[in-house]
């Protein structure tokens, strides 16, 4: 087994998979990086979830999926993606379906609930804050935009699984409204 430590990163650089190095402060790893953390808060919510059931099904594929998706961004060079169209419908279809079987929404709601919705809002939040990293690195970086349409459809299908995971363990969904 290689070793977990290799010393390359002590002075603030880091490899890219192309070879490249780059700082550790480079907009590509900030990134890759943020869809990592990512990755970690769904691992988090699937533990908790003890359930085999859809959303259990879905997180495991969206953590896959984001293994792809970073290391379609720490290339750093355009390639042809892992991440294409064809999932970014699929997480559509995915909202669709789970959207169906929930309530309507008609107010804003707190990110709250059971703890695997809970983690399910703050994945969502992480996910934004990747999209927002993703939009600033990609001009430098050059890679394909269908990888930004997937982390905004992400934290929209992360909200939605949320909603779900609060109706599957019976916690109402509480109202915001304004504080006094």
């Amino acid at each position: 087994m290689t070793k977990i430590y290799t010393k390359g990163g002590d002075k603030g650089q880091t490899g890219l998979f192309s070879g490249e190095r780059v700082s550790k402060s480079h907009p590509l790893v900030n990134t890759y990086g943020t869809v990592d953390e990512l990755n970690a808060v769904l691992g988090v919510a699937r533990s908790l979830h003890q359930h085999s059931d859809r959303l259990s099904e879905i997180l495991a594929i969206l953590q896959r999926e984001l293994f792809d998706l970073g290391a379609d961004l720490a290339s750093g060079k355009p390639q042809p993606e892992r991440i294409s169209e064809v999932r970014v419908e699929r997480l559509e279809s995915y909202i669709d379906e789970l959207t169906a079987g929930l309530p309507e929404l008609r107010n804003f709601i707190l990110p709250t609930g059971h703890p695997v919705a809970a983690h399910l809002h703050q994945a969502r939040t992480v996910c934004r804050r990747a999209e927002r990293l993703a939009v600033a690195a990609q001009p430098e970086a050059s890679f394909d935009l269908v990888l930004i349409r997937y982390l905004n459809r992400l934290a929209d299908l992360l909200f939605v699984l949320a909603r779900e995971a609060n109706r599957v363990y019976g916690v109402e969904e509480e109202r915001w409204s304004q504080a006094d």
